[in-house]
């Protein structure tokens, strides 16, 4: 993070508290309210799935509406909105944001590559032995940021605000590296056709960036043709909404004003910001969460694979977010977030725990065609989630309240 004191343009940060609320600020507020969205829509999914309107409820999940499934279409179709949301935030806050410096991009990037090859390697040796099972390494790699600041929310004041810039900054990160996880591991059978058709539409859309074209109109109508192009082509058709995303005009006002209402990217991201967290993650939480737990026993929670997901999101986050980031800040290459402590740091690595919708969407992907194994996934997550939130929100709530971390802490 940004040492104290200096903003990311190199002024002083004595009068940024006196500055209007932020972009960034605004997406920290929306992120939190749409994670209590998303807890409802998740216990809603538990409790119909276990209800006498199961029958109706997967049925439904699995009739045609065209081409495609319901499911298909919430997992492919609305997730690729999602998809173009995070390609949105990542690349304005890479370019214009709290990671568009490197001071800035050192301890929630250190915590992130932490966050994820811990989980992996946790996951990876509970299942060694499990071949079947091992296509499902990223799960407990991923945080869910709508989730994590939910609970933070919860919490009220006395979490730092730092410590919310921290995290959501890290779950940035972290979906980059779940984007290109995806790109790499789980994509195949690839049409070369349609693949290179949708690499000339987004070599369109480049050009019309290059030529300042700032209207969204044809933009998001390429858009549309490379989501299906990308369909068709074998690799997951959501990482065209990041393709999309990458493409979009971002205009930075010049020094240290910020006329967000110019930029197609922050009109889109703007746009997006009420859809994504209000209805496209509720629905694909509602439509993915619901999982039957008849016959779910204390053994079943113990099998491998569920036990891989729920050690990997728990102690792999842990271990991962707090141990990378303590060796950093130990070694001097970043500092703890402003008025916080190690206790506070400890929470928030448990917090990362909470890996709801990323994880959900990478389990139906490793195990598209073992619908078993996706619900083994499905009990893994919910239950890591579960216990990530609870202790995380338990550490913070024993912290030093904001302001009041010691000072010695800080070192």
């Amino acid at each position: 993070m940004i040492p104290a004191g200096r903003r990311h343009d190199g002024g002083d940060m004595r009068d940024d508290t006196a500055r209007p609320v932020s972009i960034f600020r605004e997406f920290l507020d929306g992120e939190a309210a749409g994670g209590i969205i998303l807890m409802g829509a998740a216990a809603l999914a538990l409790i119909v799935a276990n209800s006498p309107l199961s029958e109706t409820y997967f049925a439904a999940l699995h009739a045609y509406l065209g081409p495609l499934s319901v499911s298909h279409w919430i997992n492919d179709g609305l997730m690729a909105v999602f998809f173009l949301l995070v390609g949105l935030e990542i690349k304005r806050e890479m370019l214009d944001g709290q990671l568009s410096t490197w001071p800035r991009r050192v301890l929630p990037g250190v915590a992130a590559a932490g966050g994820m090859v811990v989980p992996a390697l946790v996951y990876v040796a509970i299942n060694r032995d499990n071949a079947a099972a091992l296509s499902g390494w990223a799960i407990p790699t991923a945080t869910d940021i709508a989730f994590a600041l939910g609970v933070l929310s919860l919490l009220g004041n006395r979490v730092p605000a730092s410590l919310k810039i921290f995290l959501t900054a890290l779950a940035i990160i972290d979906d980059l590296g779940a984007v290109i996880i995806i790109a790499l591991f789980y994509t195949s059978g690839l049409s070369l056709a349609y693949l290179g058709a949708a690499f000339a539409v987004i070599a369109v859309l480049a050009v019309l960036n290059r030529m300042r074209v700032l209207t969204l109109v044809p933009y998001l109508v390429l858009g549309v043709v490379l989501w299906v192009l990308v369909l068709k082509s074998g690799v997951h058709a959501t990482l065209a909404g990041v393709a999309l995303a990458l493409t979009i005009p971002l205009e930075r006002s010049p020094g240290i004003s910020h006329d967000l209402e110019h930029s197609p990217l922050h009109r889109l991201e703007h746009g997006l910001h009420k859809i994504v967290p209000f209805v496209v993650i509720p629905i694909f939480g509602f439509a993915n969460a619901g999982v039957s737990l008849a016959g779910v026993s204390l053994a079943a929670l113990v099998e491998p694979l569920t036990l891989g997901v729920a050690a990997g999101l728990v102690a792999g986050k842990l271990v991962g977010v707090f141990g990378s980031s303590a060796l950093a800040i130990r070694l001097g290459l970043a500092d703890l977030p402003a008025n916080a402590g190690w206790l506070h740091l400890i929470g928030i690595s448990l917090l990362c725990g909470i890996g709801f919708t990323m994880s959900l969407f990478i389990g139906l992907l490793a195990f598209a065609s073992d619908v078993a194994l996706q619900d083994a996934v499905k009990v893994g997550i919910l239950a890591g989630s579960l216990i990530g939130a609870l202790l995380g929100a338990a550490v913070l709530l024993v912290a030093p309240a904001a302001g009041e971390a010691d000072g010695a802490d800080e070192g």
